[in-house]
């Protein structure tokens, strides 16, 4: 199948009758003046070295390069065609219940993600076989149809999360019938159904559905992950899950139902725990399966064709070049020097685009996909405007993306993934190739969740291609899970509104605590100061007092002494020789000690009185 990359360069193939019609009508001219010069036999009987055919060979030939050359701007394509091989294998439906209670850790690093762990195990060792993935917790979908393509199912089982189902629960018994109703119909190939789960069965039936598929030939494997003692189920943002009494809930994992639902399936139970026991008794199991004839269906790219048509255009042209118009060996080896020169101008100009890529998506099967992504940054340099080349990059690049999920650069691998996609994708015509560098882009966007940009990403794959089932799905999951995220999101907006509402009435109570505790503090403060004012007073009424009552004490001595001079006149007289007499010299010091002990009294007096102070009533 040949198709063509930009077709509306084949329009200028109207060239090519225009140049061939003022070709005819130059020759039709050069022959009527030809027959003026005489008779025609005559005429060429002089002209030995003319030659009639060679000038239109040559004339051919250049227009058979120039059409050539038109196609090749067009770029023409083949590929893109599907081959159908025969092979050995099984088909296999793993079906990973996906509850909240898969979170738990008593399994490292959790239950779900040990279950991922266990399911990429098992991938990596199929060869010749198909797989599917189906989740389930309250409702049951199919996550990846049954496919040969193991690089999409392991792309599809690092997006599978708790957050994809609105209703939570385990009903193993619908996810065993929509498992059993994926297979192909195909009799002869060995078919089983692989359940990861913690054995929580909330509905019923679960044990007469896997009865009921084992007469169909279709074995039931059951893989009970966690431990008997349990464990919380941790939530968003901290803590553990609760039931309604607000006690932690301790998921445990149910052995006996497991057990059940395995022997009436005609499958085996194996116990996950945090040793590798578990992959290599899965391994045992797998071989012992009956293998059948399985059909692959392999769609081979489309790869560019210009270089044949340039293959045979310098061909033409060597030929046109070599070809003399006259008859003889005239500048015959100057023509050669011009040919040999085409040709190495020719092969130098080629491209190694191709090999390149070749080689890039035989790593890229492989899973080699460090050296598959060098191998098409090669082919992007060499040749920028391939467009397989730069798609197969942008897959490569979502491949270490997928590989490195904990990066702390993660962003800009997602930006610069997502770009190329994007490139790639603007320089496809074929809408199919563009769907699906949109329906990458939109698997990028909702493995990070962010759903917006993965929305339209689905969106414009579905403009491309209609038909992408798978697309449909995702596109309405995203559209959901958006609209859980906006609601969650304006929840923590109410509760931070709320609790920042609380900080501020919580800080407008403690100011006014405070402000009580200032005021009361202020009225200790002035209290105090009004005892300290009184007990001043009292001070000064005392000390007035004891100075009253030594000033009458100074006075009743006063008196009594006049009165006892009064009494004893002869001892009051002075002597002759002009010398006090001893009763007087003891009243004159002690009335000096009373004058001294009033003076400093008053000076006392006068500093412990206190200023005038301004009260306020606060």
């Amino acid at each position: 199948m040949i198709r063509f990359q930009d077709p509306i360069y084949l329009w200028l193939l109207l060239i090519i009758p225009v140049v061939w019609l003022i070709r005819f009508v130059a020759v039709q001219r050069k022959q009527r003046q030809l027959k003026k010069f005489g008779d025609q036999e005559l005429v060429k009987e002089m002209m030995e070295n003319v030659s009639a055919a060679r000038p239109a060979v040559k004339f051919w030939l250049m227009l058979s390069a120039l059409a050539l050359l038109i196609i090749m701007l067009a770029r023409p394509q083949m590929g893109m065609k599907t081959n159908t091989e025969k092979r050995q294998g099984i088909e296999a439906i793993v079906a990973m219940d996906i509850s909240n209670s898969m979170l738990a850790q008593d399994v490292a690093p959790s239950r779900l993600d040990k279950s991922k762990l266990l399911v990429e195990n098992m991938i990596n060792h199929f060869v010749e076989d198909k797989v599917g993935l189906v989740v389930f917790a309250g409702d049951v979908f199919v996550q990846l149809p049954i496919t040969s393509d193991f690089v999409s199912a392991k792309m599809y089982l690092q997006g599978i999360s708790p957050a994809m189902m609105m209703s939570q629960g385990t009903d193993i018994a619908s996810a065993i019938k929509i498992s059993a109703n994926s297979f192909s119909p195909d009799e002869q190939t060995g078919k089983a159904i692989f359940i990861i789960t913690d054995g929580e069965n909330h509905e019923a039936d679960a044990v007469e559905a896997a009865k009921e598929v084992r007469e169909k030939g279709i074995v039931v494997y059951v893989l009970g992950i966690g431990s008997e003692k349990g464990a919380p189920i941790p939530v968003a943002g901290g803590g553990y899950m609760t039931d309604q009494a607000g006690e932690t809930v301790i998921t445990k994992l149910n052995e006996e139902m497991c057990r059940e639902i395995a022997e009436a399936g005609g499958g085996r139970y194996i116990h996950v725990d945090n040793t590798s026991t578990a992959m290599s008794q899965l391994d045992d199991e797998i071989a012992k399966l009956q293998k059948g004839e399985v059909t692959i269906n392999n769609y081979n790219e489309y790869n560019e064709q210009f270089q044949a048509f340039a293959i045979i255009v310098i061909i033409l042209l060597i030929l046109e070049v070599i070809i003399l118009e006259r008859k003889g060996k005239t500048m015959k080896w100057l023509h050669l020097m011009v040919v040999f020169t085409l040709v190495m101008a020719s092969c130098s100009g080629v491209q190694p685009d191709r090999k390149y890529i070749r080689t890039g998506n035989q790593q890229y099967r492989d899973s080699v996909f460090a050296e598959a992504k060098l191998n098409y940054q090669k082919a992007v340099s060499a040749n920028d405007t391939n467009a397989v080349a730069k798609y197969n990059l942008a897959c490569s690049m979502m491949q270490d993306l997928i590989a490195d999920k904990t990066t702390n650069n993660q962003k800009q691998q997602v930006d610069s993934t997502v770009q190329a996609f994007r490139q790639a994708a603007d320089m496809q015509q074929n809408p199919i190739r563009k769907a699906q560098a949109y329906r990458n882009i939109g698997w990028i966007y909702q493995a990070c969740e962010q759903y917006a940009p993965a929305i339209d990403a689905y969106k414009e794959s579905l403009r491309n291609n209609p038909n992408d089932d798978e697309v449909r799905y995702n596109l309405a999951l995203c559209q959901k899970l958006l609209k859980e995220q906006q609601q969650n999101q304006q929840q923590n907006k109410q509760d931070q509104k709320d609790q920042n509402q609380q900080n501020q009435n919580n800080q407008d109570q403690q100011n006014q605590d405070q402000q009580n505790q200032d005021k009361k503090d202020q009225d200790q403060k002035d209290q105090q100061d009004q005892q300290k004012q009184d007990q001043q007073k009292q001070d000064q009424q005392q000390d007035q007092q004891k100075q009253d009552q030594q000033q009458q004490d100074q006075q009743q001595q006063n008196q009594q002494n006049q009165d006892q001079q009064q009494q004893n006149p002869a001892q009051n007289a002075q002597p002759r020789d002009g010398q006090m007499s001893k009763e007087n010299a003891e009243q004159l010091l002690n009335a000096a000690e009373q004058a001294e002990k009033n003076t400093q009294q008053k000076m006392q007096k006068g500093a412990r009185m206190p200023g005038k102070r301004l009260q306020k009533n606060w």
